[in-house]
């Protein structure tokens, strides 16, 4: 039976585990993440389902530590695999398993390596992304392919719709080319990072609204950043707005950008002459309803 250590954590993290359970595979050691105290945890647990299933299970605060390292190479896997774990493994532990190590990223590599992949692709007016099942190495997400599975992002889907779409992929992705990986069959596509991108971790702070830009850029920030996440905001002379969800209106005609009450709604007239009408937000962290607001809202 094929063995494996698994670094994993979120809901990619749990199906991935369960795929690796279903076809056979000797997990002999999970490795995951204390959930951070003050994070909005609105996702499945690894942590609770290795428990339920009496698998080793560890949470260092430093995978890379040597006391980590040791429990990993006592396990003697044959593989390794890491499905959205939050932190780079290092060579060291990469060159333990003699099969190879390998990494489940949201993205169709080479596009979108690096942290947030699902939001940034939102944010970025993608049509399509999806799940990659690549080789690890020292340099992230930039290891040969194995396989991966597209899924449509809609004009108006959001980051959370999108990453549940991504989570299927990912199982469906490493459920097809398993079988190859554990008989030893599977092929390999190098990748062409010149063909691709790489973007950093999101704070909240990246959220911030610029009215100066084209209607749908904003429409797209706001829809890849809405709940469960910080959230898109604006500084207003009545305090801060957060918006949660925008519809894309016609376009009327140029003029300086703006925050408005129309129609009992607050419209946003954009950069480029767009029109957003507002259909969720808050005000100063209270719900935003058309009767509390002034006359015009001016940022």
């Amino acid at each position: 039976m094929p063995s494996a250590v698994v670094f994993a954590y979120h809901n990619v993290g749990v199906r991935c585990l369960a795929v690796l359970l279903a076809q056979g595979v000797d997990v002999r050691l999970v490795v995951t993440h204390e959930d951070s105290v003050g994070e909005n945890i609105w996702f499945a647990s690894v942590k609770r389902l290795a428990e339920e299933l009496a698998l080793p299970l560890i949470a260092p605060q430093d995978p890379n530590a040597g006391s980590v390292i040791e429990q990993v190479r006592a396990a003697q896997p044959d593989f390794l695999f890491s499905f959205y774990y939050r932190q780079m493994l290092q060579s060291e532990l990469l060159r333990i398993p003699p099969r190879g190590a390998y990494n489940m990223h949201g993205s169709l590599l080479p596009k979108f390596r690096g942290r947030a992949p699902v939001n940034w692709a939102v944010i970025k007016g993608e049509s399509e992304t999806g799940a990659s099942l690549h080789v690890m190495a020292e340099k992230p997400d930039a290891g040969a392919i194995v396989d991966q599975t597209a899924v449509p992002i809609l004009p108006n889907d959001t980051a959370r719709e999108v990453f549940d779409k991504v989570v299927v992929a990912a199982e469906i992705t490493l459920s097809r080319c398993l079988p190859s990986l554990l008989d030893g069959s599977a092929m390999f596509v190098p990748q062409d990072l010149s063909n691709g991108s790489y973007f950093a971790g999101r704070k909240a702070e990246d959220g911030r609204i610029d009215w100066n830009l084209p209607a749908r850029e904003i429409h797209n920030l706001v829809r890849g950043v809405t709940r469960p996440y910080p959230g898109a905001f604006s500084d207003t002379a009545q305090g801060r707005l957060v918006v949660w969800r925008t519809v894309l209106l016609p376009a009327g005609e140029v003029a300086l950008p703006a925050l408005m009450l129309k129609d009992k709604h607050l419209i946003a007239r954009c950069g480029d002459g767009g029109v957003l009408k507002i259909v969720d937000a808050e005000l100063n962290g209270q719900p935003l309803k058309s009767a509390m607001l002034p006359i015009a809202l001016i940022y």
